[in-house]
């Protein structure tokens, strides 16, 4: 049942029956699986999650309206950061002399892009940050 999903890394009874630690689950969520079991799918397509894990009934909205504000909150600093990573470093690479012309058509375009390629990722890794915040109850498993 969901009582004993939830303190199972996976439906198997020879693994140990507790929650995944911190790493484990950004470990998973990094690859787009399920932070809580691993399984996996967990998309329909790169921007359509399903709505709970095929493996341990994980619902991904936890049950909320709006659960996933706070993902689009992670890919906002994730795409902001990477642009400003690659930004950061043509411009220190090509010191004294940076492609300006380029740098002022390609950084849009890159801030553009990034979210989109960053979407999956992010979605999964609010989910595992979520986890570690607020920890799972029966109520987060389908029934």
């Amino acid at each position: 049942g969901a009582v004993g999903r939830l303190f199972s890394c996976t439906m198997t009874t020879e693994h140990v029956h507790t929650v995944p630690s911190g790493s484990t689950r950004f470990a998973r969520a990094v690859r787009r699986h399920c932070p809580h079991c691993g399984g996996r799918p967990v998309f329909h397509h790169w921007l359509k999650m399903l709505p709970s894990c095929p493996t341990c009934g994980l619902r991904f909205d936890r049950g909320e309206p709006g659960y996933y504000l706070g993902a689009i909150w992670i890919n906002l600093l994730l795409a902001e950061s990477l642009s400003m990573a690659v930004i950061f470093t043509v411009i220190v690479r090509a010191w004294p002399t940076p492609p300006w012309d380029t740098l002022a058509w390609t950084a849009p375009l890159e801030a553009l892009i990034a979210p989109f390629i960053l979407f999956p990722f992010s979605k999964t890794l609010f989910l595992a940050f979520d986890m570690g915040i607020r920890p799972l109850a029966e109520k987060d498993f389908l029934a």
